[in-house]
């Protein structure tokens, strides 16, 4: 059996942030959360294994969501992110590359899914019966 994916979930909104990670930690996922970018950094600091953000773009306190993307890219360069917003559109081009971009509302199955695609990992083959 493979490890569960980490995905660290930003969003400000304290209600969407507990469905996003009742969810996902209900299809599988190991599930960090940061109720905004400063608590995402403290997260990324602190040295624990994160594979995919999941990051809200709207974020009034401090850094938002694209600039947090940015800032990962930079200082995280292998961690895949995925970014969301229910006000506004934003272009794959504003993201850093690789980036994925959903727009609110949006289907959990598919999420589930881009956030499994985005992690590619050898398949590594199990043991036999002794």
């Amino acid at each position: 059996m493979s490890l569960p994916i980490s995905v660290l979930v930003v969003e400000d909104e304290p209600l969407i942030l507990m469905d996003v990670a009742d969810f996902l930690l209900g299809d599988g996922f190991l599930v960090f959360e940061a109720a905004n970018a400063n608590e995402a950094i403290v997260i990324l600091e602190a040295g624990v294994m994160i594979e995919v953000m999941f990051t809200d773009i709207d974020m009034p306190a401090g850094m938002d969501g694209l600039k947090l993307s940015a800032a990962v890219r930079d200082r995280w360069p292998p961690i895949k992110i995925v970014a969301t917003s229910g006000r506004r559109v934003v272009a794959v081009a504003d993201l850093p590359p690789g980036s994925v971009f959903f727009g609110k509302p949006y289907d959990r199955a598919v999420v589930a899914a881009c956030l499994r695609g985005l992690v590619s990992r050898p398949r590594v083959a199990g043991r036999g019966h002794d």
